[in-house]
């Protein structure tokens, strides 16, 4: 073979090479990116939680009309949590492991966050959880977009004692978001010289709420703070109402029930109003891309439904999402993550802003008053995005990671108490 000859076929092969690398790279550019949809379908939480699940699904189909990302469609695969940590930590490891999903967009409670934190930082991937939540936590690999507890409960606390009477009951589900956040009420509540005259604890899931309405009979509180999750709410106001207390007569201001919890709880809503939730977002704020975001909301998934701050922060971590990987100019979670911080968003709730320290997110903080409509009235607002502190300056953050650990092992490795009801 001559030198010609041989330079020739060098350049074929070469020019064979390239063709079928942009082959490749042409089919790769097609491929739809996976997203894992973590939610509870089923179990105490599915009402709150596939709500949640319609918000990213809204998200992801506008983000499709309008081109995609990066040219390519977005696909979602989904996952039940089955409002059990353990099947959480499962079903996670199955969409990063099998499902090869780019990103894990999910989870409500706590219990159910720390168990799929574990598994996302093991695979060194990502998610985006869209709750409110006690803090204690920051991790590389989870971008918080609900509030930290300065973006809620703190502000909450001052307010409610300064404005509904410095005497309170505090109750909760018996998992960690509830027993870590009345550590933070009760260190407050101190501070500003009220007093806790209850402290009582549910099951997840339980309707045995006779015990801890008799108590409040009994101490006679300015105002409840409410920290139980799911189901179990309408077994408490329910029963609250039946023994004649009323909003007007002892207050609660709750930390987990929003205008989707008010529709799940049924019955006659007028009946709660009156009471108060602290939140970061509500339906009816005045803003054009919350009332945009509501209408589109209505129109894909029904007249009947409304919006919460947890879908506001479920949505708005999609379109984050998004724009970071618009940045990268690929979904690649290593990428992604770093593009991720300082990542803003106009949200249905105002502009959002991903902090680059600890990538929890600047919110507004709102509390609002329940009205007859189910809907809320905004009594105090910080008006400007307040800066995530997820460990409160009070504690050093030793103290409050043991803490943590603490209730971890004294329900046996688990998140939530796993006492099962008699």
């Amino acid at each position: 073979m001559n030198k010609k000859t041989g330079g020739a076929l060098a350049l074929l092969v070469v020019v064979g090479l390239g063709a079928l690398y942009l082959l490749e790279f042409a089919a790769r550019s097609k491929e739809p990116i996976r997203v894992g949809l973590l939610h509870s379908f089923t179990g105490t939480m599915k009402d709150s939680e596939s709500a949640v699940a319609d918000a990213v699904t809204l998200a992801i189909e506008e983000i499709n009309a309008a081109g995609g990302l990066l040219g390519r469609p977005i696909v979602i695969v989904r996952a039940d949590g089955r409002s059990d940590e353990s099947v959480f930590a499962r079903e996670a490891e199955t969409l990063i492991t099998e499902e090869k999903v780019a990103v894990l967009f999910g989870c409500w409670t706590s219990a159910s966050r720390k168990a799929v934190r574990r598994v996302v930082e093991a695979n060194d991937h990502l998610l985006f959880y869209p709750l409110q939540y006690e803090g204690m936590e920051s991790s590389p690999n989870i971008v918080y977009t609900g509030a930290a507890p300065n973006q809620q409960i703190v502000p909450a606390v001052k307010w409610s004692l300064d404005t509904l009477g410095r005497r309170v009951f505090l109750v909760g589900s018996d998992y960690i978001f509830p027993r870590m956040a009345n550590v933070i009420i009760d260190d407050l509540v101190s501070a500003l010289r009220g007093e806790v005259v209850g402290e009582e604890y549910l099951l997840l899931g339980s309707n045995d709420v006779e015990d801890v309405v008799r108590k409040i009979q009994e101490t006679r509180p300015d105002v409840i703070f409410n920290t139980i999750n799911g189901s179990t709410n309408v077994a408490f106001f329910g029963r609250l109402r039946e023994v004649g207390i009323t909003p007007a007569e002892i207050p609660t201001v709750s930390f987990s029930i929003a205008e989707q919890e008010l529709v799940s709880m049924g019955g006659d809503v007028s009946k709660m109003a009156g009471d108060y939730a602290a939140w970061n977002y509500f339906q009816s704020l005045p803003i054009a891309e919350n009332k945009s975001f509501v209408r589109r909301f209505k129109d894909r998934f029904g007249v009947e439904r409304v919006t919460s701050d947890p879908l506001d922060s479920a949505y708005s971590g999609v379109h984050l999402w998004a724009n970071a990987v618009r940045d990268a100019q690929t979904e690649d979670v290593a990428a992604v993550r770093r593009a991720v911080m300082g990542q803003s968003y106009r949200a249905p709730g105002g502009i959002v802003y991903v902090d680059a320290v600890n990538q929890h997110t600047w919110k507004v903080v709102r509390i609002g008053k329940i009205l007859e409509d189910g809907q809320f009235g905004i009594e105090w607002s910080s008006e400007e995005p307040v800066r995530p502190i997820p460990f409160p300056f009070h504690r050093s953050r030793s103290d409050w990671l043991d803490r943590v650990e603490s209730f971890y092992r004294s329900w046996g490795e688990r998140w939530a108490n796993p006492r099962v009801e008699p």
